[in-house]
């Protein structure tokens, strides 16, 4: 997929193999060759959308610090521990909900050229830590599939990580360019795991991206591929039809999908930080997700009451154990005080994380 309408390379990465391979698939696109990424956004900083003009510009350039970070979770929440593996900031897709609207000062696609000096800082991490499990994945700044086209890593990292026996990895995405990963030794070790939402939900708020049954098709080609499967239901959004269009996306799960291929399910309503919403009403007009009554929350971020929280969570849980009581499903940023009114018991800092690998899925 080519969205590009433009190509900023920093010369500090003119020669870095990456650089080169990119503007080899997008040799039809213009280059601009820059002293300082930072330059960029008096570029687009005075126009009506930035945001939007940002996502038709991809900015290579080196990364300077940490190879991984640390989820931003909010303070109160059970953290799952991800780790993020940061190598593209921003994403070319368009959901009306994405928080990365107002997290990033840099509109732009950003793809970071030096990734082999970012993958031996990671396997140094990794060596220096060998009793420590890491769950690592690259769908928290980016969508890991959406830029497959012009900037094909996937590959490279599902290479690199199906030797590492500390790691377990993990591709997120709304994407289904999934080509490149079928015929991979991936070893069993990597996890290709898809954010859903009912299709209705998709059309209203999910701008440009690929419908429901094309994400799950592409799940069930990696799971044919050997893959481990995980789905996202992340936010979950409220309407009144709400029940009977997500019932219906778990019915479509378990039609294609073999629940012992499914480390997890994740779940998390949708949650704003306030200065989001009026990005929202600019940007997507058509949009009702702000409408509905949300409460500030943990971290400061507005959701839905948790009465409305505890009933949707319960529905989902209670459909997705209908097919399989041992899929594990965990809840994304909520407090350990909400856990109980969900499942059984009150889970542990970090036990929902220790779980994905007692249950020997690696």
């Amino acid at each position: 997929m080519n969205c590009y309408e433009i190509v900023y390379v920093d010369k500090a990465v003119l020669n870095c193999e990456v650089t080169s391979s990119v503007l080899e698939r997008l040799a039809q696109v213009p280059i601009e060759f820059i002293d300082d990424p930072r330059q960029l956004q008096d570029e687009v900083a005075w126009m009506s959308n930035p945001i939007g003009a940002g996502k038709r510009g991809l900015v290579i350039t080196k990364s300077k610090g940490k190879a991984l970070k640390t989820c931003p979770g909010a303070r109160g929440t059970l953290c799952c521990n991800y780790t993020i593996l940061d190598i593209v900031q921003n994403c070319p897709l368009d959901c009306s909900y994405c928080i990365l609207q107002g997290y990033f000062t840099n509109p732009f696609i950003v793809l970071y050229a030096n990734v082999d000096e970012v993958l031996a800082e990671v396997d140094g991490i990794l060596n220096r830590n060998p009793r420590r499990l890491f769950r690592i994945g690259t769908g928290e700044f980016t969508d890991s599939l959406a830029l497959e086209g012009p900037i094909p890593l996937a590959a490279k990292l599902v290479s690199f990580f199906a030797d590492k026996e500390n790691a377990l990895f993990e591709l997120k995405t709304k994407a289904v360019y999934v080509d490149s990963l079928l015929g991979l030794n991936h070893r069993g070790r990597i996890l290709v795991s898809w954010s859903l939402n009912p299709q209705a939900v998709i059309d209203r708020e999910e701008v440009g991206v690929a419908p429901l049954d094309a994400r799950l098709e592409a799940a069930r080609r990696c799971q044919e591929a050997g893959y481990k499967i995980g789905f996202h239901f992340d936010p979950i959004i409220y309407y009144p039809d709400w029940e009977r269009d997500y019932r219906g996306v778990v019915d479509r799960i378990f039609e294609l999908i073999d629940p012992r291929n499914i480390p997890w399910i994740s779940l998390g309503t949708l949650r704003l930080p306030p200065g989001l919403k009026p990005v929202i009403k600019k940007r997507f007009p058509y949009s009702k997700i702000i409408y509905e009554e949300m409460i500030p929350g943990a971290g400061g971020k507005l959701r839905y009451p948790k009465p409305v929280r505890v009933q949707m969570y319960r529905k989902m849980v209670e459909w997705i154990h209908g097919y399989d009581p041992d899929v594990f499903v965990y809840l994304c940023m909520e407090g350990q005080e909400l856990w109980p009114k969900v499942f059984d018991e009150r889970p542990k800092e970090g036990s929902m994380y220790f779980k994905v690998f007692d249950r020997n899925w690696w």
